[in-house]
């Protein structure tokens, strides 16, 4: 008979050759039991397979759906946070180092908005033998609220933007527009992980809108893709609002948007003897076309966007009405849309001769015929 010359410690039978033990977890609780190797029977009896944490609390905010992992609030977008549970509870479990063939599953039961119960069983082969350990885990949803959801509702920011125009009230619609530029603005931000970027406050006012940002990096960046849409300039100012613990300075800075004094769509009148304009671009410098014989119009460098002009009417002013006669290639008859009398009128470039009606607008400066709104491709 061989006898392989080792006896365990614990109860003193004796091992067979082969035996090769190192009790240990791969996890907080794992230490060698003894420098001696143990029988079969006493290693068993002290062994577990698995090592698992008595809870986890998974830490989620409230306002957002944030969760926190590894010191620091992550974006999640969901509702449902069992992922996460099942994610945490298997990154807190530990294994045995001298298990192979390690297989395992995890089923959580739901018992209400907060409380999961992580029911995971695990196979291995230790020694040679097959085992099955099962553990469960109660899983706390703790709701919280993170440091930017503190930050908004504590109304926190650095910047802000203010949206005003040039001799003129912003339109509704481009206090919409510009609201919608931050916002989008901020969500491009958000979407690569900036848990910084937040509008802490938007507010119309009698002369424009306001919205105060949560950082002045945004802030810049907001009031730069406002004027690049909308054309205009900005400028910025900045105020001493209080020294950070290191005593550095720290200031917040005031961006003004000035939208441009003419709209695209609006019809001026340069009064430069050349007749009005319909104003197609304001970027950069004004662009329209002469209503009078269809030529383009660019205002000069130093008028840039705000030349001097008459303002007559926009667009949507115009009115449809019968194209009577041409008369020769610089005038046409048409109808005056209010009074039904026939009227010359100069013959732009864009007319649509064959036409039975035309678009045209009224106003201080006489009668105009208006380009087709599909023919203004800047619109």
């Amino acid at each position: 008979m061989s006898r392989s010359g080792e006896f365990c410690p614990r109860c003193g039978d004796e091992i067979p050759e082969g035996t090769d033990e190192r009790p240990e977890l791969a996890g907080a609780g794992g230490q060698r039991n003894s420098e001696h190797v143990l029988c079969d029977a006493c290693y068993f009896e002290e062994f577990d397979l698995v090592d698992a944490p008595d809870t986890i609390q998974v830490r989620v905010c409230s306002r957002c759906g944030a969760v926190h992992k590894e010191n620091r609030w992550v974006d999640i977008g969901a509702e449902d946070y069992t992922d996460i549970a099942v994610e945490q509870v298997s990154e807190a479990l530990g294994i045995h180092v001298d298990a192979q063939s390690v297989a395992w599953q995890v089923a959580p039961e739901q018992l209400d908005k907060n409380n999961i119960r992580m029911h995971a069983e695990f196979s291995g082969v230790i020694r040679g033998t097959p085992l099955t350990e099962e553990v469960t885990v109660p899983v706390r949803i703790s709701r919280q609220t993170c440091k930017r959801c503190g930050k908004i509702a504590g109304g926190s920011f650095a910047s802000i933007v203010q949206v005003r125009a040039d001799s003129r009230d912003p339109t509704d619609d481009e206090r919409e527009r510009a609201e919608e530029i931050a916002q989008e603005y901020v969500a491009a931000r958000e979407e690569t992980g900036d848990r910084n970027a937040f509008i802490t406050e938007t507010k119309s006012v009698d002369d424009g809108l306001d919205m105060k940002i949560s950082t002045n990096q945004m802030g810049l960046g907001i009031a730069k893709r406002i004027t690049a849409q909308l054309g205009g300039s900005y400028s910025d100012s900045r105020r001493l609002i209080s020294e950070d613990e290191d005593g550095q300075e720290l200031y917040r800075m005031t961006y003004a948007v000035r939208l441009p004094r003419y709209r695209q769509g609006e019809v001026i009148d340069p009064e430069d003897g050349d007749g009005p304009v319909l104003v197609r671009s304001v970027q950069g410098n004004l662009k329209g076309v002469r209503l009078a014989t269809g030529e383009d119009y660019e205002a000069s460098f130093e008028a840039g966007e705000t030349p001097d002009a008459r303002r007559l009417g926009f667009r949507e002013d115009g009115q449809q009405t019968t194209l009577v006669a041409i008369e020769d290639d610089r005038a046409v008859q048409v109808l005056d849309p209010e009074t039904f009398e026939s009227k010359t009128v100069p013959r732009p470039d864009y007319l649509d001769i064959d036409a039975d009606e035309v678009p045209v607008l009224k106003s201080h400066a006489g009668l105009h015929i208006l380009p087709a709104a599909d023919a203004d491709t800047d619109e």
